[in-house]
């Protein structure tokens, strides 16, 4: 078998925990996929969170009638908000019906499945990893601050407004409005009027400058907006799960679905009393705000690095693989 795939530094030879052995060929378009498909038809391909090279695949695929096994990975989808995304929803469905196979880093499959047809019978779920073990501090002890962090769908506006009823210090990363913008986060008050007790911390973009940021938190929130249907900010979870520190997550895919072992503590989304609430337990008791970061930091290290990630996601395709006709 031949996986044909966008990921970088995939292993080019691989072997899955069933058996079954294999290569890889990286691939950068819809046409080289298909192309690298017709001199090997043991291969399938696999595309990482690329929606658009996905549906350009599966439309080449339905067009010419290529029987290319396609699988998707954290394939990022959204509920259609604007006339033209609503026009073009049920196009959207057509062509993920192409897709035989999803890979999910979430485990609710309610809005996928109510959006774009993608339900249990056509996906699997495999824990995410933290991106931050180059950068892991041997000093792990609590920092000062509640921070919020990330830019998917992120309610910093309910941060803000649970910030103001605390008498904690709290914090956030330099703001990228542009990419906070095109992630879909809610940030609707101007710097000048940030809590008093929320100060903003610098930031380059870089791994560095993430690690900096959980170093100095005390407790990191990852407040989503209440329409998201997919994981939003398991990176940023799992690098403070890394990080020994305690995370408030919110309830919906990535977050209540994945940890049910005391790993995080859940809050509804869009709610900054519920979010005061949980702040002010765990910031007050020590026990409790310790065990959870506890519970996440070896979450975070049995997950592993890059290839523990890959290592699964060859696993589940070669499952799903043999699996179907395609043995």
């Amino acid at each position: 078998m031949v996986i044909l795939t966008n990921l970088e530094d995939f292993p080019a030879s691989w072997r899955a925990a069933n058996g079954l052995a294999g290569t890889s060929r990286r691939v950068r378009s819809a046409r080289d996929t298909l192309r690298f498909y017709a001199e090997n038809r043991e291969a399938a391909a696999m595309i990482n969170c690329d929606p658009a090279f996905t549906y350009r695949l599966a439309a080449r695929c339905l067009l010419h009638r290529r029987k290319l096994p396609i699988v998707a990975v954290d394939l990022v989808l959204r509920k259609p908000k604007t006339f033209r995304s609503r026009l073009f929803q049920p196009f959207r469905r057509v062509l993920l019906k192409r897709v035989n196979y999803f890979i999910h880093y979430f485990k609710d499959l309610s809005g996928y499945q109510s959006t774009f047809g993608i339900g249990p019978d056509r996906s699997s779920f495999v824990p995410f990893k933290a991106n931050l073990f180059s950068v892991l501090p041997q000093d792990l002890s609590e920092g000062s601050y509640v921070t919020c962090l990330g830019r998917t769908l992120r309610d910093f506006d309910t941060f803000f407004a649970a910030m103001e009823t605390l008498p904690f210090e709290g914090a956030i990363s330099q703001p990228d409005f542009k990419a906070m913008k095109a992630h879909g986060s809610r940030f609707s008050r101007p710097l000048e009027k940030l809590p008093r007790n929320v100060r903003i911390l610098e930031d380059n973009g870089s791994r560095q400058g993430m690690a900096d940021a959980l170093k100095a938190s005390k407790i990191v929130v990852l407040p989503i907006l209440k329409e998201s249907i997919a994981a939003s900010g398991s990176s940023t979870c799992l690098n403070a799960m890394l990080f020994n520190r305690c995370v408030i997550g919110t309830e919906g895919p990535g977050f209540s679905d994945v940890f049910n072992k005391g790993e995080l503590v859940c809050v509804p989304p869009e709610d900054p009393k519920q979010l005061a609430r949980a702040i002010q337990e765990i910031w007050s008791n020590d026990d409790r705000r310790r065990k959870v970061a506890s519970a996440g930091h070896q979450y975070a290290l049995e997950a592993g690095d890059l290839r523990a990630l890959f290592q699964r996601l060859i696993d589940s395709v070669a499952d799903w693989y043999l699996s179907t006709q395609h043995v």
